[in-house]
Formats: C-alpha cells, structure tokens, sequence
C-alpha cells in the first residue's frame, strides 16, 4: 500500500512490465470472448487489482484498433490500493474508466473478468496437524524487535463450517484464502448471473496436498517473511486444485486451466512476436524475443503461472486451452 512494488526500482516485475505482447495477448483473447458470446452491444470488462495500470493501458490502445467492440465495452478496475489507484489514473489519463470498491456496480450486461497477480497478494490463514489435532498459524508481535511464529490449536470442525467446505480432508498442511475465496465466488455468481468468464493468471500449483508457500520479497530477491513487514511485498502461490473445487461446487460453471506458455502460444504469441520483429535492428529483435522467453520457457513464467479460465458450462469457448 505505501509504494509501487512494480517494475526495475519496486520488489518485482509482473508480465505486462516484462513484454507488451503479454498483454496484446489477452486483448486477443478478450475480442474473440466477445465474438463467441455474440458480440453484445453492453459488455462489462473488470480487471481486478491493475498494478501500475500497464496492461490496461495496452488493452486499450489494442482495443480501439476494434471500434465496434471498443463502443461496446465498458471498462471497470477494481483497485484497493490508494497509492496505485493514483499510478493508474496517471497512467490511463483520459479514457473512460470506472474504478470500484465494490461490484454492486455492475449491470446485469455479459461481464469478463481478467485477474492477473491478483489472488496471490490476498492475505491467507494458515493451519498445521501434528498427530490428529489442527493448529492455526499466528504471527507475536507484543516485541517490536522480534516477531515470531507460534501455532494455536484449534476446532477444525468448526472452521469447516464456517467455510462450508471440507479442507482437511487428506492434508497436513493448510493455506486457506478466506478473502481470496470469496472474490472466487463473488466473481463466478455475477458469471453465472451475467454470463462471460473470467481469465486468472497466477503463480500456482496443481497439487491435491497443500504446502507451505508464504513468501516475500524485497528488491526482486527473496526476504525473510518477518523481516521489514510493511516494506516488503508478501505473497503466496495459488493451489489450483482448490480453486477447481470452488468452482465445481457452483451450478451450470466450470473452469479450464492450462500454463502461461501454453495459452500465450495457443493465442499466437510467438507469430506475433516474429511479425513486430520484422524489420528491427538485431539488438531490438533479441531484446524482444529475451522477453518472449521470460514470458513461455519452461523454466522462467512459462510453467510456473497457471491460467485458469472460469465460464458458463454450455459455453464451447476455448482459445488458449
């Protein structure tokens, strides 16, 4: 909340900062959406968490390259962010954009939702078994100078109603998003309501057992969690599988999920890249296609961010996937 995290000066680089063809990428993908759900006149576009506004931006100029889509698309993001809300209005200085605090705004309109990084920067509970009792992760920080970890026991049951959910079943180990669950269902009721999808793209795992995966960052290298809170971003990779059983509980949606290098390639990234390097010096061509392999090579974002697509049951659309 106090700076800008992103880019070369912040804590970490995002894909829109890395390429713009990431993000020309997703307006592609948006356009054909619109096409598939019958080119409504009315359709609400919702990033949720902006960032510094770059994929936005891009969207945008991509967008007006498609008048009649552009006319039909009313463009929302979903900032909590005070500092970056400014960045963004910045940034986007002169479009028509509306940003939200709430989704109460939404008309009843066919609405996409594209969350990029989003659901890894909500705060997550944490729960440890040792032999058949449940803990739940808590932070001390009665001491100023030294702040720890210690676990207190707890009623799994009782959280499990709470959640309605089953989460224990078969884990050690819990990484439980209650605020990130509930953007989950809020965004998949308005889907279900409106029709459209939504598009997450996040650091993520497919495995059924969780695993420990807070993190935080400083200067784009790895810190201790407990060090330098509130000057360090904070985050946690994304269990998928968890992901598909939310959404699998939610009548007449489903989801389809794949790897960023998988979508952007099925998409078209890399003719694209080809086509914008075509008369380049071979300085800018290698610079380009450096980014295209930080974007979709196995062993950088490729692999490690998942694509999840979230959508009405009987709708066939499944460009990236």
């Amino acid at each position: 909340m106090k700076k800008n995290p992103f880019g070369h000066k912040g804590d970490f680089v995002t894909a829109p900062n890395i390429s713009r063809l990431f993000s020309e990428m997703i307006a592609i993908w948006i356009l054909n959406f619109w096409e598939n759900l019958g080119t409504p006149k009315n359709l609400n576009l919702i990033e949720l968490g902006a960032g510094n506004g770059e994929m936005m931006k891009i969207l945008i100029e991509s967008f007006k390259n498609f008048p009649i889509f552009f006319k039909s698309c009313k463009i929302f993001i979903y900032e909590k962010s005070p500092l970056l809300k400014k960045i963004q209005k910045n940034k986007l200085k002169g479009q028509k954009i509306i940003w939200l605090t709430n989704f109460n705004k939404i008309n009843r309109s066919p609405t996409i939702f594209v969350a990029n990084e989003f659901f890894d920067s909500i705060a997550i509970k944490q729960f440890i078994k040792i032999k058949e009792s449940w803990f739940e992760r808590f932070v001390s920080m009665e001491n100023k100078e030294k702040y720890f970890f210690f676990d207190k026991k707890i009623n799994m049951k009782n959280f499990e109603k709470k959640i309605k959910f089953q989460i224990s079943n078969k884990q050690n180990f819990i990484e439980y998003s209650e605020a990130g669950i509930n953007y989950l269902k809020i965004i998949s009721k308005i889907i279900k309501k409106n029709r459209g999808g939504a598009l997450i793209i996040d650091y993520g795992y497919f495995e059924d057992k969780m695993k420990n995966t807070l993190q935080a960052i400083s200067n784009q290298k790895y810190s201790n969690v407990l060090k330098n809170i509130g000057d360090s971003d904070i985050t946690h990779i994304i269990n998928f599988k968890l992901f598909q059983k939310v959404i699998k509980n939610i009548d007449d949606l489903k989801e389809l999920t794949t790897t960023q290098g998988n979508f952007l390639t099925k998409i078209g990234i890399k003719k694209r890249a080809e086509i914008i390097s075509r008369h380049l010096t071979f300085l800018k061509k290698a610079d380009i296609f450096y980014r295209l392999d930080r974007l979709i090579d196995d062993k950088q974002m490729g692999k490690l961010f998942k694509v999840m697509f979230i959508k009405n049951k009987n709708n066939k659309f499944k460009l990236g996937f």
